[in-house]
């Protein structure tokens, strides 16, 4: 089942078809139903009580599954004002508890209290080439639990440069999507 223009649907869990309203806006790209089905398969013996940070969060479709699947909370941080309140509109009319969402640029959001999550979502515009960065600030600025795993959507044409404690565990692709799961190796 595909997405109708400006609606997605939660695939699994206990929101499993739920329907989320997404606005139209340029450059919104939701992970696609595939795509989140199999990352979930893959995130299923980890998903229970995790405390997740879904960065770059767009429609929060990703941290919206992992809270449907047992995940403890998420930390949603979308720059977009529309597309935050948006989101907050969805969680509040599904009555999801653990969502929380943050209406700031990621770079800046990374620059505040710090929290260790178990789980991180990192799928930025793909336009801005903002991956480098980003998982560097998470890795370095203590954001990611000892053994993190951290999920990474690209462009399919090539990986990101990612921090050289990040393992890779599984990857995939769709259309011009690629996706990848990486385990943080402590030191």
């Amino acid at each position: 089942m595909s997405a109708t223009p400006g609606r997605i649907r939660v695939i699994g869990g206990q929101w499993r078809n739920s329907r989320l309203e997404v606005p139209d806006l340029p450059g919104l790209r939701p992970t696609p139903e595939r795509v989140r089905e199999t990352l979930f398969n893959w995130l299923m013996p980890v998903i229970s009580g995790a405390r997740c940070l879904d960065l770059c969060a767009g429609t929060g479709a990703l941290g919206i599954e992992a809270l449907s699947r047992g995940a403890a909370s998420v930390r949603f941080v979308e720059r977009d004002a529309r597309v935050a309140q948006a989101l907050r509109g969805n969680l509040l009319r599904l009555k999801m508890p653990g969502g929380e969402v943050s209406t700031l640029d990621a770079a800046i959001y990374l620059q505040g209290a710090v929290q260790a999550f178990d789980l991180v979502f990192l799928d930025p515009p793909f336009a801005l080439d903002l991956w480098g960065g980003l998982a560097e600030r998470l890795e370095q600025g203590g954001w990611l639990a000892p053994r993190a795993w951290v999920y990474v959507e690209s462009p399919r044409d090539g990986a990101p440069a990612l921090p050289a404690g990040w393992a890779l565990h599984r990857e995939g692709a769709a259309g011009e999507v690629r996706y990848a799961l990486y385990r943080r190796v402590e030191s």
